[in-house]
């Protein structure tokens, strides 16, 4: 058994498209709702607090602007009225021998924002293109 964490910095996203390196994933938040509930025979002045249904935070995917790579924007433009190409996710945080130890995999993600880089005249960084993606369900596994 390991005696020290794992590092954060070595994973991988497979998200449908060609195999890309990705610089952040943020968004990987599981929250239960709480209900609420006080019967009026309750003996308690208090309300007894119960778990209600699962919500999941949207996904943010940042990666390098690449030229000719128009992958984000074709995914995105798939939105029509009421229709979308839906994708599952598997994100995989890896140890030193490039196999997955944390695996968070994403159900019927889609596209709802595409942010291309910002641009300043100043700077010397690295292009980078933000995607946010909505979806139904994240499930973690520590392998």
């Amino acid at each position: 058994m390991a005696t020290y964490p794992i590092p954060k910095f070595h994973f991988q996203v497979e998200w449908g498209g060609s195999k890309i390196g990705f610089t952040e994933v943020t968004g990987l938040d599981i929250t239960t709702e709480v209900i609420e509930y006080r019967d009026g025979a309750s003996p308690e002045f208090s309300k007894v607090k119960m778990p209600g249904q699962r919500t999941f935070s949207n996904i943010t995917l940042k990666r390098g602007t690449f030229a000719g790579d128009n992958e984000f924007y074709d995914w995105f433009n798939t939105v029509n009225m009421n229709q979308i190409e839906r994708r599952d996710l598997t994100i995989s945080l890896l140890n030193e021998n490039h196999e997955p130890v944390v695996v968070w995999k994403v159900k019927n993600a889609w596209p709802l924002k595409v942010t291309p880089t910002d641009l300043t005249a100043e700077g010397n960084d690295v292009a980078l293109e933000t995607m946010e993606l909505a979806h139904e369900g994240l499930t973690i596994q520590n392998e």
